[in-house]
Parts: C-alpha cells; sequence; structure tokens
C-alpha cells in the first residue's frame, strides 16, 4: 500500500495534471494532453503508466517559445518525477522505466542538456546532477575577453583585500571567448582557481552563448560542479567575503537561493512588461516572496540585479527552477521574448523560480547607491553609477559597476566612494552616461575601515592592470563618449 507521503506526491502530480489538461495550448495542432484520473490510493504502476502517457505526449509536442507559464508546470511534473523515488518503493524495472521517462521528459524541455560528447541514448540530465560534487561551494564568475580586466580586479578584491578561500571556477563560451592565454594567465593569479567551458557541458546549438552575453550566467552556474554556488559579475566589488551567504544568512539557508534587488524605478513605465508578466504567472499560485514585490504590486520597472546570484542545487527545487531560468536564456527564448520583455537575464531569475513554483529569498532592500554627496537645490544627494546591496544585517556587502569611476567613459580613472544611501528616491535619465542618484533618506559615510577596504582594492587593481596592459595590449578597451554630453559633463 503507498504511504501517506506518496499519496500527498500522486495527488499533487495529478493536480499539475489537471491544470495543465485545462489549458488552451498555444499549438492548435496538438491534441488534448492524455489524462487519465489517478486515485491518491494509486500504486507506482498507475503512476508510471501515466508518467509514460505523458512523456510520450511531451515529446510529440514540445512547447513554442512564448509559453512560459506552462514550461513552468511541466516543470513542476518533472519535479515530482525526480522526488519520486523517495516515495514509492520501486523495483529496478520500475526503477529503469521512470529514469527513462524523466529523462526524455528533460530532454524534451530543455534540448541543450545533451551533452556534446555524450551518446545520442545517455542519460543527460541524470550526468549533470552526478556532476555536482556533494558538499562542496564555490564562486562561479562567467569571464570573456571583453570583462577580462574587471575579473581579475574581482579576484584580487576576493582573494587578497578579503581573504576570501572558496575556489573560483571561471566559465567561458569556447575558445573565441576566453582564448587559452587569457585562462593560463587569470588560473596562475590566485590558488584554487580553474576554467571550464560551458559549451563542453551543454550542446549550444540551441543557446550561442558565445554571442549571448549575459545569457552565459544560469547555464554557468548549472554547470558548474558546485553543489552550492554564487554566481558573479566580473564588474562586482565585495566589502565582505562572499561566504557571508553560505555561512550566515538565514534567508539562503530557508530556501537555497538568494536573489538581489534592482533600483526601484520607473513606477507605471513598463505596463506592457506587468501585463505579460501577469499572464503567464496566471495558472501559479503566487509566492509571499512576490506577493511582497513592490515592482510587481505596485508597478515598477525592473525586480531584479543579478550581479550576484547563490543557489543550492542539491535541493532538487532549486536545481528544476535553474532549468527554467536556463531555457529563458536560450538562444530563440531569449531574443523573442526574455531579452524584449526585461533587460536582459535579471527578470528571468525570480521568474523562473516563480513560475517553477520554487522558494526563493530575495534581498529586503531595493537596491541602494555607493558614491559622492552633490549638493543641489532641492537637497543633498548621492550620485555614482553603482547599485549597491546589503546583507542580512544591513551592511554593506556589494556593489556592481566595477572600481571604476564611469567605465563607459574613462578607463583609467578609479574612485573610492565616501558615502551611501537606503531606501530612498532613485533619479535616474535615460542616458547610460549620466550618473544616477538617491535622495529622501539618511546619507551614510562609509566607515574607515570600509574605506581603507576599497583603497586597497584600487591599489591592487592599478597594479593588476600594469600587467595586463603588457600581456594583453588592449585590454582596457577605449573610452565612449555620448556625443549629446561632449563637454558638457566634464566632470561625470
Amino acid at each position: 500500500m503507498p504511504t501517506s507521503k506518496s499519496r500527498c506526491a500522486l495527488t499533487g502530480l495529478v493536480a499539475i495534471i489537471m491544470l495543465l489538461s485545462l489549458w488552451t495550448w498555444s499549438d492548435l495542432s496538438a491534441p488534448s494532453m492524455p489524462y487519465v484520473r489517478l486515485s491518491s490510493q494509486a500504486g507506482p504502476e498507475a503512476f508510471l503508466e501515466e508518467t509514460t502517457r505523458l512523456t510520450s505526449y511531451f515529446v510529440d509536442y514540445p512547447l513554442p517559445a512564448s509559453e512560459f507559464g506552462q514550461m513552468g508546470q511541466r516543470v513542476q511534473i518533472l519535479q515530482a518525477w525526480l522526488e519520486s523515488p523517495n516515495v514509492f518503493s520501486l523495483n529496478n524495472m520500475q526503477a529503469e522505466l521512470l529514469s527513462h521517462n524523466t529523462e526524455a521528459l528533460a530532454l524534451s524541455l530543455f534540448p541543450f542538456l545533451k551533452r556534446p560528447s555524450a551518446s545520442n541514448d545517455s542519460a543527460h540530465l541524470h550526468q549533470l546532477r552526478s556532476s555536482i560534487i556533494p558538499g562542496s561551494k564555490g564562486l562561479v564568475i562567467p569571464v570573456g575577453t571583453k570583462n577580462f580586466r574587471f575579473a581579475c580586479h574581482l579576484i584580487a578584491n576576493l582573494r587578497r583585500a578579503l581573504g576570501s578561500t572558496l575556489p573560483i571556477q571561471i566559465a567561458y563560451a569556447g575558445e573565441s571567448d576566453l582564448p587559452r592565454d587569457y585562462r593560463e594567465y587569470i588560473v596562475s593569479l590566485e590558488p584554487q582557481i580553474s576554467t571550464f567551458d560551458v559549451t563542453a557541458v551543454f550542446d549550444d546549438k540551441t543557446l550561442e552563448l558565445a554571442k549571448g552575453g549575459w545569457a552565459i550566467k544560469p547555464f554557468a552556474l548549472l554547470g558548474s560542479t558546485f553543489e552550492r554556488a554564487l554566481v558573479l559579475d566580473a564588474d562586482a566589488v565585495f566589502l565582505q567575503k562572499p561566504e557571508v551567504v553560505f555561512d550566515d544568512d538565514p534567508r539562503f539557508k530557508s530556501t537555497g537561493t538568494l536573489l538581489f534587488h534592482d533600483r526601484l524605478l520607473w513606477k507605471g513605465a513598463f505596463k506592457n512588461r506587468h501585463k505579460w508578466w501577469e499572464k503567464e504567472l496566471a495558472h501559479t499560485n503566487l509566492s509571499s516572496t512576490i506577493r511582497h514585490s513592490k515592482v510587481f504590486i505596485d508597478g515598477y520597472a525592473e525586480e531584479g540585479d543579478s550581479g550576484v546570484v547563490a543557489v543550492d542545487k542539491s535541493r532538487i527545487g532549486v536545481f528544476i527552477g535553474l532549468l527554467h531560468i536556463c531555457w529563458q536564456n536560450s538562444a530563440t527564448v531569449r531574443r523573442r521574448y526574455t531579452y524584449v520583455k526585461g533587460h536582459g537575464d535579471k527578470e528571468s531569475w525570480w521568474f523562473g523560480f516563480e513560475l517553477s513554483a520554487v522558494p526563493y529569498s530575495m534581498e529586503k532592500h531595493y537596491g541602494a547607491i555607493l558614491g559622492r554627496t552633490v549638493v543641489d537645490s532641492k537637497s543633498e544627494k548621492v550620485c555614482s553609477f553603482d547599485i549597491a546591496h546589503v546583507d542580512h544585517e544591513g551592511k554593506l556587502f556589494w556593489y556592481n559597476g566595477s572600481l571604476l569611476k564611469n567605465k563607459r567613459r574613462n578607463q583609467t580613472e578609479f574612485d573610492v566612494p565616501t558615502v551611501w544611501m537606503l531606501d530612498g528616491k532613485w533619479e535616474k535619465s535615460g542616458n547610460k552616461f549620466l550618473p544616477s542618484c538617491m535622495r529622501g533618506a539618511p546619507i551614510q559615510h562609509i566607515s574607515d575601515i570600509e574605506a581603507e577596504l576599497l583603497g586597497g582594492i584600487v591599489k591592487a587593481a592599478k597594479s593588476a592592470d600594469i600587467e595586463l596592459d603588457e600581456l594583453f595590449p588592449g585590454i582596457r578597451g577605449s573610452d565612449q563618449t555620448d556625443p549629446i554630453l561632449k563637454g558638457k559633463f566634464p566632470n561625470i
């Protein structure tokens, strides 16, 4: 007889299947999805029969790129199948059938799972999960030649200034993205740094990661061998060891995830984006996280800053949600929807977890600002090109934008910020060459310890640049100038 746990699992799975069967499929040529009503008393035989029916349907009728919500429902079925061995006692033949159906479902949803070097009949999902080293934790930094300089600065920040000992995996998308001489140099900088080619882990035919920009980030996180991992933008700057997420943060310990908020901007300006979110989430029970979102509830523009993301892939739900996020960043989906509806990969993270019904944690505050005081006719405000983030205790943790004062306009001018502000009102023009500002909240001064730390990081970065300029001429790139602003704002 099935246990109470197995009955709950079956009931949950049946509910998902019933919900899916009620949907109107975008592909009108597809017949109705096969559905057999299962009793909560059903045993593994009935469950396995239903997995076979569903597998055949999902393989024959893959989802179009527009169906984010339906992908979330199918992902939930995949999760239920992965978890079912914990609630059923299966014999060897039954376990083999379940494994076959699970692999077929996973590959129908995510064709990129097929490892290039693997045979056609390989268990691709199992191989990926088996590559994760139990108990491991570390940092993943996607790096190409364009952000190589900043990655070297970040390594100096983490290792020399903060003394972080977490191992680092440098992810890249093929030889052209990060040639051998770059890879050999970056692994020589500090101990416990290695590299891996994401296109050797996933089939790149549907991904095109070498020209995908931000798209590599979720694939780097999924393909890393770390069980608990933080993916970092190369231009991030840390004021604390990233270890605090794994060791001390109650939000990460609760859900196995930690996402950070973007700036709170442009209320009511992106109504079509919100309508699309609501449409795709129509068949999802909204999480407590998104129900407390000022962006989703009050209509602000952008929810997530994906410069730092933390996950625990040992949790099946988190792993499955990450698959949905990766799908959103595959070539066709990102070009037609993800990067059209939002700015790059930023919204795909919370959206993927939400659509997959996976609990996730987000930073309590929306993005802060770290920079310098500016006085105008209204009041004092803090201005810069950087978005800052705090830890679970409200202390400065990291910021994005690099150590440069303005990485677009000047490749040699570094800056050590002096003040910061949290929970004020953002002021941002539509011009990326102009700084953003925040006013309306207390201006907080950088502590002497933080100022000394940042000064040391800048010194280490300048030292690194001397060697980089010699070994990789042109590594800094060229300064950009907005012709409209040229000569008008010399101090920006």
